[in-house]
C-alpha cells in the first residue's frame, strides 16, 4: 500500500482495506513489520489534511464474537494511537472502531478467506 493508492481508493470507494498492519494472534500490539504501511497512511493523512477517517478493525470468525469485537476495537485503537503518537496526526482526525467478524470480505471457511477478513480499514468520515 502507498499514499497514492490510499488516496485513490478513498476518493473512489470511500475506504481502503490495509493488509500490511500485523498483530500476533489474539493481540493488539502492532508488529514492527507494519511500519511501512503505517508510514504510508501517515503520508496520505499529512498530504490530505481535510480528510478525517474511521480506523476500523476487522477479525475473522475464529473465537467468540465478544472476544473478536474487543480485539478488533483494541487493534483499531492501537493503529490510531500509533499514527497520532508517531506521526503527530491530530487526534480529532482519527476515530477507532472495531466490528469483529461482522463485515467479512471472504469466507471464514478457509485460511485464505480468514486472512482476507483480518484487516484494518480506513473509512472516510
Amino acid at each position: 500500500v502507498n499514499a497514492d493508492l490510499i488516496k485513490e481508493k478513498i476518493q473512489i470507494d470511500g475506504k481502503i482495506a490495509i493488509y500490511g498492519i500485523y498483530f500476533d494472534t489474539g493481540k493488539s500490539q502492532i508488529k514492527p513489520e507494519s511500519e511501512e504501511s503505517l508510514a504510508q497512511i501517515a503520508l496520505f493523512l499529512n498530504e490530505n489534511p481535510a480528510i478525517n477517517c474511521w480506523v476500523v478493525g476487522h477479525t475473522d470468525s475464529d473465537g467468540s464474537f465478544e472476544i473478536n469485537s474487543k480485539l478488533s476495537l483494541a487493534r483499531a485503537e492501537a493503529v490510531a494511537a500509533y499514527l497520532k503518537n508517531t506521526y503527530s496526526i491530530a487526534p480529532n482526525r482519527l476515530f477507532a472502531e472495531g466490528v469483529g467478524p461482522l463485515a467479512p470480505t471472504s469466507t471464514n471457511d478457509t485460511e485464505a478467506g480468514k486472512k482476507l477478513n483480518r484487516r484494518v480499514e480506513l473509512v472516510k468520515k
